[in-house]
């Protein structure tokens, strides 16, 4: 109509009829504004709809019977649009409260902090491991334990700590891991908390009987053979009958003597025991300096040069970065390098194009660690939770107290001591600080 009309206002126009033509052309101009009408009426029922969409409002239908076939079309294709997005937001709420539920029912706390210290989320659990409920911001642990909060308020990303939480009733033994997550853009802290008390009473145990074990079998390892070897001697000056045997000749002289030596030593031997036991128990605080990497593996290096010389071994260094530097007690730390790059050429004898490698560095996260690994046999499975007990030992020779020793420091310097093994491929001790 608006193309008849327009042509019938040009032809009227041409042929001198203007009031005909003034007709088409005022005609023209209200089919304009009829049409302009038409489409913005069309274009708000979809804005509205995508308003609806966004207020999570699925009622909104649109009249699939019209006289305009492509219109028809739109709104039919709209319904579909409205029904697939209200089944994905159905199938999305059933996930979340899904998922809402499992984080209700976990052992462990979890909670969420946004850079201003308000908690948007946490779990009932973590509410009752911190006794306190409702949790919305950190400043309400202040309630709970001042240490509790400050710990809370200096937390970074990728921290692990562990605290313990006292109150009137008992003592809660908690650790904290962070990490950051990114939501809708905005950086939050995701703290998960657990209590570690059970764990820690059932590895403390475990820890007791095996060092138990491995005690008493040196303990009767010793003392065996000075009860068998008394019970000899005793028979020569006490015989069966209870009387006291006078007529001693050299032959029982010399038994007795060579009993006496082997009496002697193997006491030595259990106050040696004692002794490095004593060792163990009494290690000193360390002294903590900035130390830089290299000095530290080439001091390392120079100290076991006489070791790998005599040998087919590869001995290597590295420091990356070059200007690392550790906070430690650099006699303690030099002996664990030391202990650990001696057991590696023990491993490598007789192998052919042994190697051992120690690596200063550090990670992403900024944790610093140093790495010493062989390509010697490796470690047996049943062994690897074994040999950090003190005194445990698969060697003829040794005491078995250099890996507890050197767990031991590291736990001073507040590290992390952790071994992995693959036969013949790569054993590595991790110090990490």
């Amino acid at each position: 109509m608006i193309s008849v009309s327009a042509m019938a206002a040009g032809f009227f126009f041409f042929g001198g009829q203007y009031i005909f033509a003034g007709l088409a052309v005022i005609f023209l101009i209200l089919l304009t504004v009829f049409l302009i009408h038409y489409v913005n009426q069309t274009n708000r029922k979809i804005a509205y709809f995508f308003d609806a969409i966004k207020n999570e409002d699925f009622t909104l239908r649109f009249p699939e019977k019209l006289s305009v076939k492509s219109l028809e079309e739109l709104n039919h294709s709209l319904n579909m649009l409205n029904a697939m997005i209200q089944d994905i937001h159905l199938k999305k709420q059933a996930q979340e409260q899904y998922y809402q539920e499992i984080l209700k029912q976990a052992d462990i706390g979890i909670l969420t902090i946004n850079p201003k210290g308000h908690i948007l989320y946490a779990n009932p659990t973590v509410q009752r491991l911190l006794n306190y409920s409702p949790l919305n911001h950190i400043k309400q642990l202040n309630q709970v334990d001042k240490e509790l909060y400050r710990l809370f308020e200096n937390l970074e990303p990728f921290e692990s700590q562990i605290f313990q939480l006292e109150n009137e009733r008992e003592k809660t033994q908690l650790s904290l891991k962070s990490t950051s997550v990114s939501v809708d853009g905005n950086s939050l802290l995701l703290v998960v908390v657990q209590d570690i008390h059970r764990e820690l009473d059932e590895k403390e145990t475990d820890s007791w009987v095996k060092l138990i074990r491995v005690l008493t079998h040196e303990i009767m390892n010793t003392i065996t053979p000075i009860t068998s070897i008394s019970e000899s001697i005793l028979k020569y000056f006490k015989p069966a009958d209870g009387k006291s045997n006078t007529e001693l000749n050299d032959n029982h002289v010399q038994s007795t003597i060579k009993g006496l030596e082997v009496i002697k030593e193997q006491g030595v031997d259990l106050m040696e025991f004692v002794q490095s036991y004593r060792s163990f128990l009494s290690l000193p605080q360390p002294d903590k300096t900035l130390v830089p990497a290299q000095k530290l593996l080439e001091k390392v290096k120079v100290l076991m040069g006489q070791e790998y010389q005599h040998g087919n071994f590869d001995f290597e260094v590295v420091t990356d970065p070059i200007e690392l530097e550790f906070f430690i007690d650099e006699k303690q730390i030099s002996q664990i390098l030391v202990n650990l790059s001696k057991n590696a050429l023990q491993s490598l004898h007789g192998q052919y194009n042994g190697k051992v490698k120690i690596i200063a560095g550090s990670t992403a996260q900024g944790k610093k660690y140093i790495k010493v690994s062989d390509n010697g046999p490796g470690i047996a499975p049943d062994l690897i939770d074994e040999i950090f007990v003190p005194f445990f030992t698969t060697k003829s020779t040794g005491s078995g107290i250099g890996l507890s020793l050197s767990k031991q420091i590291m736990h001073l310097h507040g590290g992390t001591m952790k071994v992995h093994s693959v036969p013949f491929e790569e054993t590595s001790f991790i110090l990490g600080f």
